[in-house]
């Protein structure tokens, strides 16, 4: 067995990412994913849309990457797929393809927590990358997560802390918006950010108790900060977009360290590994890059194209549980609420 090479075929697609790669073992042969652009005209993700263009997207996605990997169907070892968290519908799409392909060539399926995915990126091999050793704090940042998480080993996490209301992502979406800035906003507030003053203005970080993160009092903050200053000047954000943008990257950072540097206080870990779409931000990962000489923090950064939703990070997860024979049920579900 250990001689032979195992190739999984990933499937993504708990929100409007369509995605499929194939490994090699713990190596990437391929990861396509299929962009959806018609949410940006709505601000955010509209379901119904999502699942909708999940089922034109899937069959030429999952065939791009086969034929990437230069492989066959028929070498398959395994199907791993997103069984959620994320939006129903978007996760039916992949699961009834997962479940359909993997019986047609008779073939184990598996189940992926898109959140533990996230996390398991790191364990994609890749030239001049790192793995973190057990244990390892992760913090997992995105559109619709913001966690802490204790990771004892590929299987065992523990949630430490997690937002008690939005994600870190929707915070900087939603600033955008207030802004004027399409959507996705967070890309660029980051890019804005770098072209002005951090400590312009000032917004007040909220009062959480223990690992726990809020973001919905900064929203609202920001939001009235602008109508009033846009009152007495009209033009106040264009003439000082860019030291807005600053700011609330500033805090939002804030934010998000104070609790990092908790949590490691607390557990006695310094072995810290990011991920998720915002893992993406230049100001976080100067921000951990700094806390790695300031701290003694050794600190793992996954490439850039494993921060967002992706194939790749379900397909890693698929490969480890298939070393264990963790294999799914053909009745299994897709669940919308998931925990780790």
């Amino acid at each position: 067995m250990k001689n032979e090479n195992i190739y999984i075929l990933g499937i993504e697609s708990s929100c409007d990412d369509t995605s499929a790669a194939i490994l090699c073992n713990d190596k990437i042969l391929s990861n396509v994913v299929a962009n959806q652009k018609i949410h940006a005209a709505y601000g955010g993700v509209v379901p119904e849309l999502a699942s909708r263009a999940h089922q034109q997207n899937i069959v030429p996605v999952v065939h791009q990457a086969i034929e990437k990997a230069g492989i066959s169907k028929k070498q398959l070892s395994a199907i791993a797929f997103t069984r959620g968290p994320g939006l129903m519908g978007s996760l039916l799409v992949g699961t009834s393809f997962a479940k359909s392909l993997a019986f047609g060539l008779n073939i184990p399926l598996i189940d992926v927590n898109h959140m533990q995915a996230h996390i398991l990126a790191h364990f994609i091999s890749e030239e001049n990358h790192k793995k973190p050793p057990f244990p390892f704090l992760a913090m997992t940042i995105s559109g619709g997560h913001t966690q802490i998480v204790k990771v004892s080993n590929h299987f065992e996490m523990k949630v430490l802390g997690e937002t008690i209301d939005d994600a870190v992502g929707e915070a900087y979406d939603k600033s955008g918006k207030v802004l004027g800035l399409g959507y996705p906003a967070g890309p660029e507030i980051d890019k804005l950010a770098q072209l002005g003053n951090p400590k312009a203005f000032r917004f007040t970080k909220p009062k959480v108790d223990g690992l726990n993160f809020s973001f919905s009092g900064l929203k609202t903050a920001i939001l009235y900060f602008v109508q009033r200053e846009t009152k007495t000047n009209p033009n106040f954000v264009k003439d000082n977009l860019n030291d807005i943008c600053a700011s609330i990257q500033y805090t939002i950072i804030g934010i998000l360290m104070d609790k990092l540097k908790l949590a490691a206080k607390q557990t006695g870990i310094k072995h810290i590994a990011i991920g998720g779409g915002v893992s993406a931000n230049t100001g976080i990962r100067k921000a951990l890059e700094d806390a790695e000489h300031k701290i003694g923090w050794t600190t793992y950064i996954p490439k850039f194209e494993y921060t967002t939703d992706n194939a790749a990070m379900i397909a890693i997860v698929g490969y480890l549980k298939y070393l264990e024979k963790d294999f799914s049920d053909f009745d299994v579900m897709a669940t919308a609420r998931l925990k780790i």
